[in-house]
């Protein structure tokens, strides 16, 4: 027997025969093993923005958070006794659909403000509080999770809940970097999906109205959000003039077309019309008017 037919047999009969190339073949077989059921927009977009790691800006234990609003997160009965104790982000998720009926930072009713003036009326954020509501506190363990920026669109894209988005917009707002905002926002500039952010109702907005007021406004239902430095501010702000102006001549240009389109359609339409004096119009079957008007006068007397 051939000496290499003879290694082929002893390999078969072990077993061995084309492991190797069997082991080498296994990755290629299925590439996406460890990222199975990942969307490829969504990868692409983390590519585009430096990868799946979200940035904290400011302080990173607290987030940003009222002093008062982070005490009665902590001492609050719901996230000691129920949401410490999850850790994935999909308990979260869950958590949101059902229990999230609202954005404030208090539940309604709950606020003690009778005897409290000025600056420790409560009005932004300081005077004594109330009990904190779900939201604030699901916000708050999302943070100390450390979502990742996959995790953090999914929420925004949601269409679970619009509360799953509304968190989603408030986590950006508190732990993003300023200079991220106008990123992160403008694409749901135009959202005209709507929500109700206050406790009890009667504040319905769309969710373009809601990113402009997170953007252009610190005050958010008795607490504030992170101050944005001046710069970041004037530049978002033209940012929004630019756009403004972009929609106007996208406006104009539209009225031009569809001027344009009329014509085509009835050029006899758009002829000027013959214009008459006032008094024409008023007495034109009138034959005392025939008199009085000079060219109608000139006229009769030729006849």
């Amino acid at each position: 027997m051939d000496p290499v037919q003879a290694i082929i047999q002893q390999q078969i009969e072990s077993g061995t025969f084309m492991a190797s190339a069997q082991q080498s073949a296994t990755p290629s077989e299925n590439p996406n093993q460890d990222g199975e059921g990942e969307n490829e927009e969504e990868i692409e977009e983390t590519k585009k923005t430096g990868g799946n790691i979200l940035p904290i800006w400011g302080n990173k234990v607290t987030m940003n958070l009222n002093t008062l609003v982070l005490e009665n997160i902590r001492e609050s009965y719901y996230y000691k006794n129920n949401l410490v104790e999850m850790d994935t982000f999909q308990e979260l998720i869950e958590q949101i659909f059902y229990q999230v009926k609202h954005l404030e930072p208090w539940e309604k009713g709950t606020r003690r403000l009778q005897g409290m003036t000025g600056m420790c009326g409560g009005v932004r954020g300081v005077g004594a509080g109330g009990v904190v509501s779900s939201a604030y506190c699901i916000l708050y363990r999302l943070f100390n999770l450390k979502i990742t920026k996959k995790q953090l669109i999914s929420m925004l894209n949601s269409k679970q809940s619009v509360y799953i988005r509304g968190i989603g917009f408030m986590y950006i707002r508190y732990t993003q970097p300023p200079a991220d905002l106008w990123y992160w926002f403008e694409t749901y500039l135009d959202d005209d999906r709507e929500i109700d952010p206050k406790s009890g109702g009667g504040d319905c907005m769309t969710f373009g109205q809601l990113v402009r007021a997170m953007i252009n406004k610190l005050d958010w239902y008795g607490t504030l959000f992170p101050r944005i430095p001046v710069p970041i501010q004037k530049d978002i702000d033209e940012k929004f003039q630019e756009r403004k102006r972009f929609q106007f001549q996208q406006e104009d240009d539209w009225n031009q077309s569809e001027q344009q389109e009329k014509i085509q359609e009835d050029p006899i339409a758009q002829l000027p019309k013959v214009s008459r004096c006032k008094h024409h119009l008023r007495h034109h079957h009138c034959r005392k008017h025939r008199k009085i008007c000079p060219k109608k006068a000139k006229r009769f007397e030729l006849s």
